[in-house]
């Protein structure tokens, strides 16, 4: 059943990301309506599923490859639709969708047993570690996308072209305002998240830091993102350089992500 329900969750996201990119170079009133119903059954869809899992497997399905990639891109899709309704942002669906169909695409490619959980995932750590961890990064998600449409946005401004895209596009200035906020909603989820997991670690191992790479990778990303809010608050720096620090700081969560993963060492290969 969960497998029915993922793969017509992923259809409909497929559907929805072909006309989120239709939409970039061609914007109409109906695309858009489009892209959001169909986003809307996917979601739907995708949320049967991770409950189908839940049910069946009496935990949060997050602890093989196939489920944290499929919940990843749940959790992205929530934030995406809350940004959706309440700021109304132009090509938003262009830059987000392609990174929810691809966490899905990946996901799809994955084993998809439902098996026990082992020892060490017993405790009651794994549902609040993961889902500061995921929701934090979800918002870093977006923050990549606003990233990337304040660049090609600011590439407008200095070449004057204030054609074309630049109309479509919101403004530099609340690009920018929109990367801060969501990196605001974004680090103290993570930090949250590298607490509960050194406490949770402390349970299981004996010590609330062992070097493992995720955590290695999780503290590199912390760095980057608390670089962006210090030098904000303290220096005023903003614009450009923090689209591209935020850019960063998510290609570092992927290298967490699937890297740790596919070369499966460390601790979190059971994550």
């Amino acid at each position: 059943m969960d497998i029915i329900l993922f793969e017509l969750a992923l259809t409909f996201y497929f559907a929805a990301t072909i006309f989120s990119i239709t939409e970039f170079f061609k914007s109409s009133k109906i695309t858009s309506r489009l892209i959001v119903i169909l986003t809307i059954f996917g979601f739907l869809l995708h949320t049967s599923c991770i409950i189908y899992r839940y049910v069946v497997g009496g935990h949060i399905p997050i602890t093989n490859p196939h489920e944290a990639s499929s919940f990843f891109a749940w959790c992205i899709v929530l934030l995406f639709f809350f940004l959706e309704f309440r700021y109304k942002i132009a090509l938003l669906s262009s830059f987000i969708l392609p990174i929810i169909f691809l966490l899905m695409l990946s996901s799809s490619l994955l084993p998809r047993e439902i098996k026990p959980l082992t020892p060490v995932l017993k405790s009651y750590w794994l549902g609040i570690h993961t889902l500061f961890a995921f929701l934090g990064n979800a918002a870093f998600a977006m923050s990549f996308g606003i990233g990337m449409m304040y660049l090609i946005q600011e590439h407008y401004v200095k070449s004057k072209k204030l054609t074309g895209l630049f109309d479509r596009l919101p403004s530099i200035q609340t690009l920018d305002e929109m990367n801060y906020r969501l990196i605001t909603i974004g680090f103290p989820l993570l930090t949250l998240a590298i607490i509960s997991g050194a406490l949770w670690a402390q349970t299981a191992w004996g010590s609330y830091w062992n070097w493992d790479p995720r955590e290695v990778w999780s503290l590199i990303t912390w760095l980057i993102y608390a670089i962006i809010l210090h030098a904000r608050l303290v220096s005023g720096w903003r614009g450009r350089k923090a689209a591209l620090l935020s850019i960063i700081g998510f290609l570092t969560i992927l290298i967490a992500f699937f890297g740790i993963k596919l070369l499966k060492k460390g601790l979190h290969v059971f994550l």
